[in-house]
């Protein structure tokens, strides 16, 4: 397999990207694209909302317990 294919390969796949191999710069230039993309959100008639710290989707459930459950 020649590199090309490897890159391209290696592209399809999910990175996770730690910051260790970005310049100051490149933060600089994501920073501006990401407050670029909250102008336009904004200005689009996008609200940014406060919620509760404690807010939850779901109430918190009781833990279950299977000990026990196999029979012997």
């Amino acid at each position: 397999m020649s590199d090309n294919q490897s890159s391209e390969n290696n592209s399809d796949q999910f990175h996770i990207d730690d910051g260790r191999d970005r310049s100051i710069t490149s933060r600089e230039a994501e920073r501006q694209e990401l407050e670029d993309a909250m102008l336009t959100f904004l200005s689009g008639g996008g609200a940014v909302q406060k919620i509760e710290r404690d807010l939850r989707k779901d109430p918190p459930r009781r833990p279950e317990s299977n000990y026990g459950s196999r029979p012997i």
